[in-house]
């Protein structure tokens, strides 16, 4: 479980977060929604140590991780693989060899073996017959797959997805939601998304937890989101431009 408890973050002058409190049972499809630039990004980046909160603690099953030195933040990041809002994969390397590298790096394997392994991982994704392709020659949305397939390499029990369908077309959007929800279904994975993505976020999510002025909103299932009667919520899930919210 990871648990966010009281976490504050600020850039200067300018407030992102403040005592912002939620748990994240295991399992879960859990998504962090919000307007641009209201802090979801930066929360789940204090998770793997790639900020530091000014207040507040983050827990990961129990550990408070967020003020772990780089050497201790190295077993957080096992266990908890990030998925980035571009792919940064590698151009030289095929998507077999972009997805075998953290099993050589980080796990000693032999290349023969890691390829091997990292076959299973892009059938896991749908991608296996796209091995031997260079990045540059596939779509943005199987680009996106073999990401989340290297992700999985050191088979990490949570994968964070930064805005995972930005920039995608309609159908591979729908095919990331859907590969998403599989790992949480088939394998156990939890799943944290930050999106502002509607389709996403009532397609697939188990629970929701909306960021408004550096504070939860409101925490529930989509159909606490789209039953409720707070008008900053509704403008938002609807997609008004008129409306209270602020911006």
């Amino acid at each position: 479980m990871i648990s966010f408890r009281n976490v504050s973050k600020s850039f200067g002058t300018k407030s992102v977060l403040s005592d912002v409190s939620f748990d994240i049972e295991n399992g879960e499809v859990f998504f962090i929604i919000g307007a641009s630039g209201v802090g979801k990004s930066v929360l789940i980046k204090q998770l793997v140590g790639l900020l530091r909160p000014d207040g507040g603690d983050i827990l990961l099953d129990g550990d408070e991780v967020s003020r772990f030195d780089e050497q201790a933040m190295y077993a957080v990041r096992k266990k908890c693989a990030m998925v980035f809002q571009h792919s940064t994969l590698f151009d030289s390397m095929t998507c077999l060899e972009n997805v075998a590298l953290p099993l050589r790096k980080h796990r000693g394997m032999k290349p023969r073996e890691a390829l091997a392994a990292a076959r299973d991982r892009l059938e896991q994704v749908h991608m296996h017959e796209f091995g031997d392709r260079y990045p540059a020659e596939l779509g943005d949305g199987m680009k996106k797959r073999v990401a989340i397939a290297r992700a999985l390499t050191l088979d990490p029990r949570y994968v964070l997805f930064d805005e995972p369908t930005t920039s995608l077309d309609l159908v591979s959007a729908r095919r990331v939601d859907k590969l998403i929800r599989e790992l949480a279904d088939s394998l156990g994975v939890t799943c944290i998304v930050v999106s502002h993505d509607l389709n996403s976020i009532f397609g697939i999510a188990t629970r929701i937890a909306m960021l408004y002025k550096g504070q939860v909103r409101l925490l529930g299932t989509p159909a606490d989101f789209k039953g409720t009667s707070d008008e900053i919520i509704q403008q938002f899930i609807q997609g008004r431009a008129q409306g209270p919210m602020e911006t």
